[in-house]
């Protein structure tokens, strides 16, 4: 069973997120919390596997909870649960360590996706999300298209051909085990290639290493 920590400053809006991941049967809620410093001190409590967070909500926010809990529990996935209307919160989530961003209008099904491949240890956006990172979180950096392209494809030929294999992957929203069944390595060695290529790209996340990945061009290809 994945452990989750619910944090959300409304009861109704926790009691359907408790419902639809218990139907699943792969998760349950150990723990909820009304506002960002509760989740904290809960996620230190619980040491749950997923921390699933709202963005707004009092003493502390759920961008802020999140970096505090990435920073002090690192063996807990952070993930936020929001709404389309914040998507301009996306870049600062993820640059708090989220590895997942989905929202309470999505499908139940796609809740419980997210929730699993955060535990997992891979990256999850809702689609809806998706295409806005893509799109237009490279905005800031400068340039357009093309230009973000560009230096995608400069950043990833400092990989070995193995670890633009990893890196394609990842893009593709594949955990671990998953990449390590479909290349037929051990799980370890797989860890291994993916913190390379963290390090190699300078991110720090495997959310942010998906966006490089997509931008190359490795995911859709032959992954």
């Amino acid at each position: 069973m994945i452990r989750v920590l619910l944090a959300d400053d409304e009861t109704m809006v926790r009691a359907g997120v408790r419902a639809i991941l218990a139907s699943g049967g792969e998760s349950e809620v150990v723990a909820e919390a009304g506002d960002g410093r509760e989740a904290v001190e809960l996620t230190h409590a619980h040491r749950p596997d997923v921390a699933l967070l709202d963005i707004r909500m009092p003493r502390l926010d759920g961008l802020a909870a999140a970096r505090e809990i990435v920073r002090t529990a690192p063996g807990t996935a952070v993930a936020m649960l929001t709404t389309f209307s914040e998507q301009s919160y996306v870049a600062r989530a993820l640059s708090a360590g989220a590895t997942g961003f989905l929202l309470k209008s999505g499908d139940p099904y796609e809740l419980m996706a997210g929730v699993r491949a955060v535990a997992q240890g891979a990256a999850f956006l809702s689609p809806k999300v998706a295409r806005y990172v893509v799109e237009d979180l490279g905005r800031g950096a400068g340039g357009g298209r093309l230009a973000r392209e560009d230096r995608a494809r400069t950043r990833v030929a400092r990989l070995s051909p193995r670890e633009r294999e990893v890196l394609g992957l990842v893009g593709a929203g594949l955990s671990n085990p998953e990449i390590a069944a479909r290349l037929h390595l051990v799980e370890g060695t797989v860890k291994a290639y993916v913190s390379a290529v963290l390090d190699r790209l300078e991110v720090r996340n495997r959310v942010q290493a998906a966006i490089v990945a997509y931008e190359a061009g490795l995911v859709g290809t032959d992954t």
